[in-house]
Formats: structure tokens, sequence, C-alpha cells
């Protein structure tokens, strides 16, 4: 490891706060992230972290190495972006952040018409349900619902995610038609949830166009969207799903649209961000292939949902 590859792995020290996190990320033994950086520190001739049993922190110095640092990782990225768009076939490495499903579904299916289209192009692939940290984490691209709150990267719009209610024909056998607001709330529900977030409270346009909520009835709650479906399936709940959860669940009578009248107003809206406006042209190839897989206008998934394009939806007002 040379120099400059010390002091960015420092810079990754910092950010990810351990010496452990480092070897974890990069699948090194922590004992080789330690003597890396004790050889820049005998390099540069200054301590640059004071290290207790539990903590990190920056001295005076490593303070000033960690601006350095970024400058260094700024000016790397920025020169391998622009040599890559003077190659005749885009090459090298491209790391895709993306949430689970979306990833499993639509992400995969474009690398791999993507690397045989590129066969000089190398993929990695990350799935999480949570936001990931595209610039600290040395992702190409990322996609992700709604807009970053980072200003400073650049989105494109891929895809409309919309909201509907579903529910098995034998949970409306047993249950009744859920026709009202009042019913909806009190019939039982799957919803998804994670550690500090729980989706049960849906917003809708009433016939005045003004904004309405409605919440559920919490009778399972899960932390994976796929399951969401699956729950609803088996006929003891009701979810609020998005179009893109559904596969044939619909079109095999497994699942019924309910509330179909009720104006949901969408979910949000798929984005792929990226760090630079001037990516290279393997980001912005890559784009082209998943809008190819996805579809343009109508999303894919949409096309599971019949006469989805009639129901009462914001979306589909004129």
């Amino acid at each position: 490891m040379d120099f400059s590859s010390r002091l960015l792995l420092f810079l990754e020290v910092v950010e990810l706060g351990s010496f452990t996190n480092v070897a974890e990320q990069r699948n090194l033994d922590r004992s080789v992230v330690s003597k890396q950086i004790g050889r820049l520190e005998a390099e540069l001739g200054v301590r640059l972290l004071n290290r207790t049993t539990r903590s990190l922190s920056l001295t005076a110095a490593g303070n000033e190495m960690v601006t350095q640092a970024k400058s260094l990782r700024q000016l790397l990225g920025n020169t391998q972006r622009l040599a890559q768009n003077y190659h005749s076939e885009p090459r090298g490495l491209l790391k895709i952040s993306s949430s689970m499903m979306f990833g499993r579904q639509y992400v995969q299916d474009a690398i791999s018409i993507f690397q045989a289209k590129y066969p000089q192009i190398e993929c990695e692939l990350r799935l999480e349900d949570k936001v990931v940290d595209i610039v600290k984490e040395g992702f190409d691209i990322g996609f992700r619902i709604g807009k970053p709150k980072n200003s400073t990267l650049i989105c494109r719009k891929i895809a409309r995610s919309r909201l509907l209610i579903v529910a098995s024909p034998e949970f409306i056998a047993r249950h009744g038609e859920i026709d009202s607001i009042e019913k909806l709330q009190a019939a039982p529900a799957t919803i998804y949830s994670t550690p500090g977030l729980l989706i049960d409270k849906f917003s809708y346009l009433d016939e005045n166009q003004n904004q309405q909520s409605f919440q559920l009835n919490a009778a399972y709650k899960v932390n994976d969207v796929e399951m969401v479906v699956k729950s609803v399936v088996a006929g003891n709940t009701l979810a609020v799903v998005t179009a893109q959860m559904i596969q044939k669940e619909i079109l095999e009578g497994k699942l019924v649209p309910i509330m179909t009248h009720l104006a949901l107003e969408d979910f949000g809206t798929f984005y792929a961000v990226y760090p630079h406006r001037d990516a290279p042209i393997k980001t912005k190839l890559f784009i082209d292939v998943l809008k190819s897989v996805i579809g343009e206008d109508i999303p894919v998934w949409e096309r599971n949902i019949p006469n989805f394009d009639k129901m009462d939806l914001p979306s589909n007002r004129k």
C-alpha cells in the first residue's frame, strides 16, 4: 500500500469511526488497518489519531489530513471519471446501491443486459433498505424513492411509485366489503415497519381536493416489503402497497384492489442518484438500460394491475 492509499484508508477510518468497521468493509484483518495507519503517521512524523480502548479522536494534525485526504479522493475520482469518457467502450467497476426488492426485480436484470452489452464493465451491487451515503461509500449510482436530501447529489427520475389498497378474496368474504374509511381503519392490516419507521398513515384527496389521511390497524408489522404482500395473500390482513410490490397476485386472483375510488397520493418516485453532473459514461448508459427494463412512461409493474390507470389516483386525474 502506497502513501496515497494509506491516506485514503485513514479517511475511511475517520468516516466509519473505527479500525474494526473499515476492516469489515474491506474484508481485512483489523491489525492490517491499524498497521497501515501507524505507517502513515510515521511517514508524516505526526500523530493523526488519539486512540483509546473505546474510541478514536482526531488530533489537530489529523484534522488537517482529513481535509487533504478528501481533496485527494475527489481529485482521483474526477481523473478516473474524465478518463472513462474517452474510452470507446465503458470499462472498469460500476458500484451500485439499491433497495432490496427494486434491486432484485429490476436492477439485477439491467446488470445482466448491461454486462452482456459492455463486457469490460465489472459491477458491484449492494442491496439495503436504508439510505446509503453514495459519496462516502464510493458508489457510482444509487436507486431510491424520493429526491435526495443531499442537494449536492444529482438525481434523474426513473419511474413513478403509486399506491393501492389490496386484500384477498378470502379476507373480503370473512370481513365483508371494505367500502368506507371507517371500515378500512378498523380492519386488521399488515404494515411495513423498521426501527424508527412505522408506515401506517396514508394521505388521500377528498372530493374537494383537500388532503385527508387514514391510519391502518396494525395487526402485523414486518420489515420486508415482500412479506407484506405474502401476508395479505394469506388472507388475514389487508395492506396499502406500492404497485411495484405487486407481481402476478392480482392477475391470478390472489389479491383484489379495494377502495379504488380513494384518491391515494403517490408514494413517491424512483430516482437514480449520483455524485457528479458530468457522470462517467458507464453511469449514464446503465441508467438508460434500467429505464429500458422498467419502461419510459408507464412502469412495467403497473401492467400487473388491470385498469390501474382508471383508478381514482391523483396522478390519473387530468
